[in-house]
């Protein structure tokens, strides 16, 4: 009764809050958890987002300003060795890409999905958001980018770069955004080792052409998606460089002090980016599955519903950028401004922190699980009954998430992960919007729509933790 007592109230706040639910229906394993409370939870959630708010309308936004950009400088880091970093990173991908040709055709006991979709897309993303830009130094196109460059100025034949137009913006990062999340999402078997090695192969080697056309910097910048994804996120990371490029460590999204606005393309990228974290987790839902048809208890494969997935994830899309668009230009006109683009690349780096807390939300559990299986095939990449890391009869503990206690401590890290995401968004947004505007009377009532919807999120998110899913 008190699940269904807090689902019932969840979905109703998440009505009333325009459709939140787009931005970040990121979710974990969550069957475990339906008798917890989870009405409590999302009450304090929303009234702990609420909170936050009051709390810096009051306090003056220059403090709040000052006190966020302490920094505490710890030691010069160097360029030195990313070359190094870079090429092992580089023959350690080509390992994992032969690995998925000639090695075991199980995902649980070949690296390569292990690796792409549990180590890189769920550790390495995280640890970029809570630690710092660990991507520029495992980067596996920088390093063979800087021997081409000099071999060929060596040899005088370096060819002149081409100018990409600045209209262009970062559109094709938007395209090969969609393009992945489509291939994780929908996508009938993106766990297949030797398919997954064919797709992963010919990317690096068309992004590593393009680089080579238009130069390292700027594909990086504004086309290769990966390195523009990890390079967001790593502006709420606690270590960063200070102006001299010494390590340096700061309050999380202290880097955004002295932030740019994003063009149209880049809050494109960043709203593309969530809708695919909402869109993963809606469609193990219940709810998603009775909407397209699909008994949740006999699911015909993903092969079936690969139209309705598709459309599913570009109207989540859509739907997002309608939602964020409209928070903003309320805002604006509130605050009596007309400056919607210029406000929407700005305050759209106070989404990015949301996404971050229901990556960890939703992919905790199989990070546990998953990176134990990782360990294992990592030690023997061929199943040629090796054991190059020690690893490779290590007894994987899958239980670590069963168990009443299990699923007590696991709710209440993803619970506390949403909240402080959207706690850190709204700081974010107070302070950016207080750049916007120069006025903290203004800045404060501008944040009332985007406030609401982050209410929204918080409560929605919550209540998706616990909602009854399939797979």
């Amino acid at each position: 009764m008190r699940a269904r007592t807090g689902n019932a109230f969840a979905l109703g706040a998440f009505l009333a809050a325009t459709l939140p639910s787009q931005a970040l229906a990121h979710a974990s394993d969550r069957g475990h958890v339906l008798l917890l409370p989870t009405g409590y939870y999302s009450l304090g959630g929303a009234l702990a987002v609420a909170a936050s708010f009051l709390v810096l309308a009051l306090a003056p936004p220059r403090l709040v300003g000052q006190i966020w950009s302490k920094r505490l400088t710890l030691f010069p880091l160097g360029e030195e060795m990313r070359t190094v970093t870079s090429l092992l990173s580089f023959a350690g991908f080509a390992l994992l890409i032969a690995a998925g040709f000639w090695g075991s055709r199980d995902p649980l006991s070949n690296p390569l999905p292990l690796t792409i979709w549990t180590l890189l897309w769920v550790g390495l993303t995280l640890a970029q958001g809570l630690i710092g830009d660990i991507w520029a130094w495992l980067n596996p196109w920088y390093g063979p980018c800087q021997l081409v460059g000099r071999l060929a100025g060596r040899l005088g034949v370096a060819p002149k770069k081409i100018a990409l137009p600045e209209r262009i913006g970062l559109w094709p990062a938007v395209i090969l955004l969609f393009a992945f999340t489509w291939f994780e999402l929908v996508y009938p078997a993106p766990d297949d080792p030797e398919k997954l090695a064919r797709a992963a192969g010919v990317y690096w080697l068309l992004s590593f052409l393009a680089m080579l056309a238009f130069g390292h910097e700027e594909w990086s910048r504004r086309g290769e998606f990966l390195t523009v994804f990890f390079r967001l996120l790593s502006r709420f990371a606690i270590l960063g460089r200070d102006g001299e490029g010494r390590l340096a460590l700061c309050w999380p999204g202290a880097k955004l002090l002295e932030i740019e606005p994003l063009p149209k393309s880049g809050v494109a990228f960043v709203l593309l980016a969530l809708s695919g974290v909402s869109f993963d987790g809606l469609t193990h839902t219940f709810f998603w599955l009775g909407l397209i048809g699909v008994n949740p208890l006999d699911f015909p494969g993903r092969t079936a519903v690969m139209s309705s997935s598709t459309i599913g994830l570009l109207l989540s899309f859509a739907l997002l950028g309608v939602a964020f668009m409209l928070a903003v230009r309320l805002g604006d006109s509130i605050a009596g401004s007309a400056r919607a683009h210029e406000s929407a690349g700005l305050l759209v780096w106070s989404i990015i922190p949301i996404a971050l807390a229901y990556h960890l939300a939703h992919y905790l559990a199989s990070l546990l699980v998953d990176s134990q299986y990782a360990l294992v095939a990592l030690s023997d990449p061929f199943a040629r009954g090796w054991n190059l890391l020690g690893t490779a009869h290590m007894h994987v503990e899958a239980a670590i998430t069963a168990g009443a206690g299990a699923a007590w401590v696991l709710w209440n890290i993803q619970a506390g992960g949403i909240v402080a995401g959207h706690v850190l968004a709204v700081l974010v947004a107070h302070i950016l919007a207080f750049r916007l505007y120069g006025d903290a009377r203004r800045a404060c009532v501008s944040q009332l729509p985007l406030t609401l919807l982050m209410i929204g999120y918080t409560v929605f998110g919550l209540w998706l933790l616990s909602t009854p899913s399939a797979g």
